[in-house]
């Protein structure tokens, strides 16, 4: 993998030991604080358009940006259907851990429940960190969405499915092949639910959210924002908006939030 080292600041980070062990590709921007970090989506890659719009204007600004492939996604090893929550989740906090100073954490879609989860985890850690989470900007937040978002939605055909087979090919609306959805997925997934009590940021918190989300209801974000003991939360509704939020008035709208931290 060395080779692709030069390619656009590519960089491989080594996370997990042994048979566990996985390359996670990551491409930094050096520049100002507070930087830029960007947490994708289920199934998408650092190169989406939300992604390319933040190091842009990261580079506008001489801000700096990192952003990284989950295992099983883009360029980074590991399977995809080896995938949970608890291992993205691990996989983030060892990029926030190359960071430096304060940090943006901008997530998308499952990117928003990572955020979340890697606040929580730095908060449960007692030593401090070279980086420091200053704000969270979270994009159609699918915050416990292996359990509200997929197991409380599916049949009970999928449902015996997966506990027979251990894994159910979705369709996906966003790509040709279905993708795989893994029981231990939903299973280990129950161990980061978050809208069960009450959630500490100890930061300013920007939702984005589309009303014509198929994926992520707006009740779902105004559900999270109930959860979020900080004082200094903004949901903005955005009425005709879908999902991925990239169409240029949103990729606006992401900018503006993150300018605003």
């Amino acid at each position: 993998m060395a080779h692709n080292m030069a390619d656009n600041g590519l960089k491989y980070l080594s996370v997990g030991e042994g048979a566990e062990q996985r390359a996670i590709a990551v491409r930094a921007r050096a520049g100002a604080a507070p930087g830029l970090l960007w947490l994708g989506g289920y199934k998408s890659d650092m190169q989406g358009t939300k992604a390319q719009a933040l190091v842009g204007w990261a580079a506008q600004q001489g801000r700096a940006c990192m952003r990284f492939d989950y295992s099983g996604h883009g360029e980074s090893g590991g399977a995809f259907t080896d995938g949970t929550i608890g291992r993205w989740l691990a996989e983030t906090v060892a990029v926030f851990d190359a960071c430096r100073g304060p940090q943006i954490v901008i997530g998308s879609s499952m990117g928003g429940w990572l955020a979340l989860l890697l606040v929580r985890a730095l908060r449960a850690r007692k030593q401090a960190s070279a980086a420091n989470v200053a704000g969270l900007v979270l994009v159609a937040p699918a915050i416990d969405f292996t359990e509200e978002l997929m197991w409380k939605r599916f049949t009970p055909e999928i449902k015996r499915e997966l506990a027979e087979k251990g894994v159910w090919a979705r369709p996906s609306q966003y790509a040709p092949e279905p993708y795989l959805v893994t029981r231990q997925l939903i299973e280990e997934g129950r161990q980061h639910l978050l809208l069960g009590a009450m959630i500490e940021t100890g930061c300013p918190v920007r939702i984005l959210q589309g009303v014509a989300d198929p994926d992520v209801p707006w009740q779902h974000a105004k559900a999270l924002v109930a959860r979020i003991a900080c004082d200094d939360v903004v949901l903005t509704l955005i009425k005709d908006g879908d999902h991925r939020l990239s169409r240029p008035e949103d990729i606006e709208r992401l900018l503006r939030a993150v300018a605003e931290l």
